[in-house]
């Protein structure tokens, strides 16, 4: 398995939350769902996102943007607009001054807005839990991305632009499938900018030497690995390795595994009903204590913690 492919394989929508907004100017929507992710993407019009801190995006017809949270962000049609609707956990819609909003905004099937006919169409998907999306997939992207239509082109936007409004048995499913296929290919288009803001450990891929060690992590897990193992198949002395790995991937051979593990155990607990001790043979603990020490050491929970969280 590639790099890409390893952290492209997080997304897992669950009952997703999933809109299509219509608004005529001047419209503003504020966003606090502290959801891990959520992808917008513009089918007419303009928009602006503003997170709290860091950069503004302007959005035209056919670009796409995906903020990452917790972190709350406006969405409106010009960066002076007051919002008008609060979003919160749950997909729970509130005026500004925190009354319900009792489904005065409701258009139809998964639409919501202003006017049904409004100048601005958005389609938004929201990946509602934490355990939905990989904690390293999260920790590669930095809190708002975008990509605009000159080097996007993605022929799910049409089909989740009809799917969205369709009320249909088993649709639900249909909607999570299309949106995790839609983050996978924006995230790839987006990684594989000329200018893309890559992590250490996936920049670190095209070295001969460290890309090869990465290779051989990534592929085998569980094998007992040492840094002279690795230095050895690498071709290079022990301490040639730690020293470049280290500069180039940003932390030790032996911390980057430990990460890889713990990362996988975290998506097959999420994924499967595999037992903890199953998991830790798979990802190369010797028993389910000692993985469930580390994942509690690293994440802060249990592993049998992530797993109820994640359902």
């Amino acid at each position: 398995m590639d790099a890409l492919a390893g952290l492209l394989e997080g997304p897992r929508a669950r009952g997703a939350f999933m809109i299509r907004a219509c608004f005529e100017p001047p419209w503003g929507v504020r966003v606090e769902d502290r959801a891990p992710l959520t992808v917008m993407v513009m089918v007419r019009g303009e928009a602006w996102v503003l997170p709290d801190d860091g950069e503004r995006a302007r959005l035209r017809a056919g670009d796409l943007a995906i903020a990452r949270g917790p972190d709350p962000y406006t969405c409106a049609d010009d960066p002076g607009t007051a919002p008008q609707a609060l979003i919160l956990p749950g997909g729970e819609c509130r005026y500004p001054d925190g009354s319900l909003l009792n489904g005065s905004m409701d258009l139809g099937v998964r639409t919501w807005g202003d006017r049904l006919d409004g100048s601005m169409v958005m389609l938004i998907g929201t990946y509602l839990m934490q355990g939905e999306i990989s904690g390293r997939l999260l920790a590669a992207l930095p809190p708002l991305l975008t990509l605009t239509s000159d080097v996007w082109q993605c022929p799910l936007t049409p089909l989740l632009t009809d799917e969205i409004v369709r009320d249909e048995p088993g649709q639900e499913v249909v909607l999570d499938r299309l949106l995790d296929l839609l983050v996978i290919a924006a995230l790839r288009a987006w990684f594989s900018r000329p200018e893309a803001e890559a992590p250490a450990w996936y920049r670190a891929q095209a070295d001969p030497v460290v890309g090869r060690a990465l290779h051989l992590l990534q592929d085998h897990p569980a094998h007992p690995w040492t840094v002279a193992e690795l230095a050895a198949k690498a071709g290079v002395s022990r301490a040639a390795l730690a020293r470049r790995f280290t500069g180039l991937v940003g932390e030790p051979p032996m911390a980057y595994l430990t990460g890889w593990r713990l990362a996988l155990a975290a998506d097959r607990l999420r994924d499967t009903d595999d037992t903890v001790a199953a998991i830790a043979r798979r990802v190369g603990y010797g028993s389910a204590f000692a993985l469930s020490s580390a994942f509690k050491r690293v994440y802060g929970i249990s592993p049998q913690e992530h797993r109820r969280r994640a359902a």
